[in-house]
């Protein structure tokens, strides 16, 4: 069985896969933030959906990117994920 990097770096080859891949390298970070945060507090999901006032399947969704019905977090629930694990959100604008 291969891995998911395995997988990534055969698609890679594939016209169109990596303009694909990297228009959404963006939100991947966003993801891997939260997942890190989460970490860093030695928390899981379930307590991070309680001090969100959420449900454990809703903090799985937002830390996997939305699930079937993808869609972008507001920033109140970022904010929110946020203080859950002890962070403070911050949004920048960077030149390209």
């Amino acid at each position: 069985m291969r891995t998911h990097d395995e997988m990534i770096a055969e698609w890679m080859g594939e016209p169109g896969f990596k303009a694909a891949y990297d228009a959404l390298d963006d939100e991947f970070r966003l993801f891997d933030e939260l997942l890190a945060a989460r970490q860093r507090a030695g928390m899981t999901q379930s307590q991070v959906a309680e001090r969100m006032g959420t449900k454990t399947p809703a903090v799985a969704r937002l830390e996997a990117g939305g699930g079937r019905e993808k869609h972008s977090p507001s920033i109140s629930t970022l904010r929110r994920y946020a203080e859950a694990v002890g962070c403070r959100l911050e949004i920048k604008l960077a030149p390209r």
